[in-house]
């Protein structure tokens, strides 16, 4: 038991070892990966969707969010955070991962396969909104973080989220109704 306490409390101390810039950093970084996931996401979606009208809004959505990525970078950059490749190779590795779930069909695409990915694609967009909301907060004591431009970047990421949503509602719809029919 003894040997117990003493490891929380050691793990406690680590804890607070950490820098804020140490934080801000690991978090930076999973946002990254999130990122570079979503890039190759939306990218796919944006190709393989037989759908045209699906297909048609994330065209443009897989362009802003490879800029939001970008962002995030210039970002990173001007807070001199290094970029940890191996979390983006992860982050790369998870999205293709993603891929293989099934679908009910071995080889081509489903109606439920789209709406898998434009789920994952909110979920990666609500997760990209709240990193901007919190480098917004951060912006408030940290000139090198331009709370404009973040206002603007989140700004961007409510309007995805509500093209998704909306995207997201009418698939629901034609998923089960072929189901069904």
């Amino acid at each position: 038991m003894e040997n117990q306490t003493a490891d929380l409390d050691e793990t406690r101390e680590e804890t607070h070892e950490d820098t804020r810039e140490d934080l801000l950093g690991i978090y930076l970084n999973d946002h990254l990966a999130g990122a570079t996931a979503g890039v190759e996401r939306a990218r796919y979606l944006a190709e393989a969707e037989q759908d045209p009208v699906i297909s048609a809004a994330v065209r443009p959505l897989a362009v802003e969010i490879t800029q939001d990525r970008a962002s995030l970078l210039e970002i990173m950059r001007q807070l001199d955070v290094p970029v940890h490749r191996y979390k983006l190779a992860a982050g790369r590795l998870a999205e293709k991962a993603g891929r293989l779930k099934t679908n009910g069909r071995l080889v081509r695409r489903s109606p439920l396969t789209s709406l898998v990915e434009l789920e994952a694609l909110r979920l990666g967009v609500s997760a990209k909104a709240a990193g901007w909301e919190t480098l917004r907060r951060l912006a408030d004591e940290d000139e090198r973080l331009d709370a404009a431009r973040l206002d603007a970047l989140l700004g961007r990421a409510r309007t995805q989220l509500r093209t998704l949503e909306d995207l997201h509602e009418t698939q629901t719809a034609e998923t089960f109704r072929t189901a069904a029919a």
